[in-house]
């Protein structure tokens, strides 16, 4: 295959510079949280460069909420969105994870769903697998050839996406903290996404050195199989996307009841996602586990790929995501809650499904 050059390197103290922060509450997935703007992210110690270089994106965990009021967390979005024929490579120290935490590491086109959602990193409450999926306007279809994960829906349009549930051991949750983290790759052309444990990362990746050239020739056999082909042709389903990094609490997957309480129920008093966790005495040391540790995220192209880096930071006061940019208008955030709505109303099926297919009670599905 032929080699992919660096083209951008998001790492050390300069990670943050080239994100924009949403800077509101979470009015797209129901969460409970308020997502802070850059200046009181800094101030809070919730986005910063830790002193062995690494990133932390963290929710408050020194705050005991009070009852009513919403907890704050960070979602940022890069300003460059990057076209098809682009790898993205994240080594990530630590992991989000605890009864009422939503994390998500994903891409996203300016519409949603015409123009293309990747999950690939996304797990709820005490899951120890990730999950990963597409998100397509009706016609995309996954096929499940020569993957090492286990897919669970196959039509990209549904409200779970075209799912796959990642087989390798400690792809999440404390599982995956206590053994050192990992990576995660992804070769949005005609490919999938990959995860390595730390001790089974690729030669082409393992070096701490910035690699200015990649070459996926020793990656092996993905996790989740994304080909561009016949039953889902990427061009047509998929625009530039931009990388979006959050954490939110609770809302329409976390804490869903038929999903919540199956999973964490019985670690409070009333068994209610937001009660028992978000708010009231002691709930900040609840999420002292609620961070991503992340050492880079790195972009590389075939050469073809387009990158689009004329990335506008919102407007204070605005409160929804625009179509081409991170300004935030109606359409998108709308798109956003009637997905939210669809997930609400399916996640009782799928994680019933789940549960009977994969046998482990630790696995819930989008």
């Amino acid at each position: 295959m032929h080699p992919y050059d660096l083209v951008k390197d998001y790492s050390g103290d300069a990670f943050f510079n080239d994100w924009d922060f949403y800077g509101n509450y979470d009015n797209l997935t129901w969460g409970d949280v308020n997502w802070l703007d850059r200046t009181n992210a800094t101030d809070k110690k919730l986005a910063f460069t830790n002193d062995v270089g690494n990133a932390i994106l963290k929710v408050d965990n020194s705050t005991d909420v009070a009852w009513g009021d919403k907890r704050d967390s960070i979602r940022i979005t890069t300003k460059a969105a990057y076209g098809l024929g682009t790898i993205w490579i994240a080594d990530i120290v630590h992991l989000p994870f605890g009864c009422s935490v939503w994390p998500a590491l994903w891409t996203k086109g300016p519409t949603w769903p015409q123009d293309g959602e990747i999950d690939i990193v996304e797990a709820i409450n005490m899951m120890q697998s990730n999950q990963m999926a597409l998100h397509t306007s009706p016609g995309c279809k996954h096929t499940p050839t020569t993957q090492l994960g286990t897919s669970v829906e196959l039509d990209c349009s549904t409200p779970a996406g075209c799912t796959v549930i990642e087989n390798a051991p400690n792809s999440f949750g404390e599982g995956f903290n206590s053994a050192g983290g990992g990576v995660f790759a992804t070769r949005f052309d005609a490919s999938g996404i990959w995860f390595w444990g730390r001790n089974e990362v690729p030669k082409s990746i393992a070096s701490e050195i910035s690699t200015t050239i990649m070459s996926t020739d020793d990656w092996g056999i993905p996790s989740a199989n994304y080909s561009s082909g016949p039953d889902c042709d990427m061009p047509t389903y998929f625009s530039a996307q931009n990388i979006v990094l959050d954490i939110t609490l609770c809302g329409g997957w976390a804490g869903n009841p038929d999903i919540y309480t199956p999973q964490c129920g019985a670690q409070g008093p009333t068994g209610k996602c937001y009660d028992d966790n978000v708010v009231g005495e002691g709930s900040a040391k609840k999420y002292d586990d609620a961070y991503f540790e992340i050492k880079y995220l790195r972009a590389y192209t075939d050469g073809q790929a387009t990158v689009v880096t004329n990335r506008a930071v919102p407007p204070v006061g605005s409160t929804k995501e625009s179509g081409t940019d991170t300004t935030l208008t109606r359409t998108v955030a709308d798109s956003e809650k009637s997905r939210a709505t669809d997930l609400q109303s399916f996640a009782s099926l799928v994680w019933t499904s789940v549960a009977t297919m994969v046998g482990l009670m630790a696995v819930f599905i989008l």
